[in-house]
């Protein structure tokens, strides 16, 4: 039930347009976060606002932004249109999460309101071309504003009124902290400033110095995360990567993880490891990571959000990797080279109606839990969160433990005793699946993606128009075969499902594409896990709904 004393969009003075907008978006309260940042920022106060992942806060400072541009066209002296408002974020996909949102608040007054997005690199010339029109926001990562600044393309220092740091303590740990300072040189003296963050760190307080001007501190006082009514949040302990490899395969292949699922690792080349291992069995998995371009980033994206398949392994090492502060980053650790420095996607890249995150792999920092868990249990839909351990990280996992829930409380990881012996007959498959994928099958299935992209590229069709024997060479070079499938390992036998699962085992069927209208009825997230249960009693487990 809603709080009777919480401020309603309808009672913050919003243009009608914004209104409809929010109602089309089935916005029907404020989350927290936006009904105290919006009033304070319409007020013409700079904020510094911490709040969960998933919380709303891209529409927290969008909604004001749109707001005041709106109020000064309709009340304000007529001027010449320019850019007045600017929105940083550390990486590309967000900057085209954030353009979308802005566009959604704005589609009743696109006329009067226009976004650009000037994060790909490789659209310069094209962005020179929209910004010579002078849309009224920018969305971009630092690097590229401050490119556009110094090649006279962006002027702002004469117009700007609202600058916006999305995800901010991401920020300098991404390497931008020079080009920040840089870019801040061209600004006015005045303007009103956002910094919002998930977490706040020292690396804050330094924006916080730089960038806002007596700001108001907006700290909710909420979890981090949902609450274990909405989010259950299991520790797994495996004795070793083996075992870790054994049980991420039987969850798979017997079913007890349903619906959609994001598999988290550490390096990329553990991630084509794991999607090679997973295609022995026939379970079908994506890896998304910075090698690949920015559009086939967001099409994956896109077509795990409306259902064409279910599982999604992601590397965020580039992002939560804590490189030195004020370097760029170039080349990646092992396993992560010529990965996009401005690709992540642990951080506020909005995959829908997630059921689970699987931790693969140990996060780096505890912080890096906190987004990884962030990418389900959104919007009030129920999820789970399954970390691997192994026994020598159990002292890093404590850290983590005391970052949910602080010292003297109750522990929310809850260990998941899950009986291997349960799933020992599988043991000899997973050998023979782990022997196959090799350094030259990950190495080969990492050519065969860029190959692909290089035959579906439009930017290289004129080239291969003029060089059609370089087309020819890419297309009938040798067949890549990263890993040889042994279609045997794909059929589960009845004998090798342990007693306790059988009821709650489904055959592995394979996705179909979905009809629209199919799509449009599968909006509500699914139990995730029909067997996962913290098995602190010797019932035998039962079947939850659908």
């Amino acid at each position: 039930m809603a709080d009777p004393e919480s401020l309603g969009f309808e009672h913050m003075g919003l243009d009608p347009r914004l209104l409809q907008a929010v109602a089309d978006l089935g916005w029907s309260r404020p989350t927290l976060i936006q009904e105290k940042a919006i009033p304070l920022a319409l007020e013409g106060k700079d904020l510094l606002a911490r709040a969960r992942t998933g919380s709303g806060k891209t529409a927290a400072y969008a909604i004001p932004m749109l707001q005041l541009l709106l109020h000064r066209k309709a009340t304000g002296p007529v001027v010449e249109q320019a850019v007045r408002g600017v929105v940083l974020v550390p990486t590309k996909e967000l900057a085209r999460q954030a353009q979308s949102m802005i566009q959604q608040l704005s589609a009743y007054c696109s006329r009067d309101v226009r976004v650009a997005n000037v994060s790909a690199a490789e659209d310069s010339a094209s962005q020179r071309a929209v910004l010579m029109e002078k849309p009224d926001v920018v969305v971009g990562t630092p690097s590229r504003i401050l490119s556009h600044l110094q090649q006279d393309n962006l002027k702002l220092r004469d117009s700007l009124e609202l600058l916006v740091v999305d995800e901010a303590d991401l920020i300098f740990s991404f390497g931008f902290e020079e080009e920040l300072k840089s870019l801040l040189c061209h600004l006015p003296r005045i303007y009103q400033a956002f910094l919002m963050s998930a977490t706040f760190n020292e690396d804050i307080q330094a924006l916080k110095e730089l960038v806002l001007h007596n700001p108001v501190t907006l700290k909710l006082q909420e979890s981090q995360l949902p609450g274990s009514d909405q989010l259950q949040q299991f520790q797994v302990v495996c004795e070793s990567e083996e075992d870790k490899f054994l049980l991420l395969y039987a969850l798979l292949k017997l079913s007890l993880i349903r619906g959609k699922s994001l598999l988290f690792v550490n390096t990329l080349e553990r991630s084509y490891r794991l999607r090679l291992f997973l295609e022995q069995f026939s379970i079908p998995t994506c890896v998304l990571n910075g090698e690949l371009p920015l559009r086939s980033r967001c099409h994956i994206i896109s077509q795990f959000n409306q259902g064409f398949y279910d599982c999604v392994i992601a590397t965020d090492a580039e992002v939560l990797g804590a490189p030195a502060k004020g370097k760029r980053q170039g080349r990646g650790s092992k396993g992560n080279k010529a990965s996009d420095p401005e690709s992540g996607v642990a951080r506020g890249i909005d995959f829908h109606h997630v059921s689970a995150v699987l931790n693969f792999d140990l996060p780096s920092t505890p912080e890096a839990y906190i987004h990884r868990a962030g990418r389900t249990a959104r919007a009030n839909n129920p999820g789970i969160v399954l970390t691997f351990v192994l026994p020598t990280e159990q002292s890093f996992l404590g850290k983590i433990e005391e970052l949910l829930c602080g010292e003297g409380q109750a522990p929310v990881l809850l260990p998941y005793q899950f009986r291997m012996e349960e799933i020992e007959g599988f043991r000899y498959r997973c050998r023979d699946a782990m022997r196959s994928v090799t350094k030259q099958s990950i190495r080969e299935a990492r050519l065969k993606e860029i190959k692909e992209e290089l035959l579906h590229s439009e930017k290289l069709k004129t080239y291969f128009e003029d060089n059609p024997r370089d087309l020819q060479l890419l297309r009938h070079d040798l067949p890549l075969h990263p890993a040889v499938v042994k279609p045997h390992l794909g059929h589960v036998p009845d004998y090798l499902v342990p007693p306790a699962l059988r009821d709650l085992v489904r055959p592995h069927k394979k996705r179909k594409k979905l009809s629209s209208c199919r799509k449009a009825k599968k909006v509500k997230t699914q139990n995730p896990l029909h067997n996962f249960k913290h098995r602190g009693r010797k019932s035998r487990p039962t079947t939850m709904p659908s």
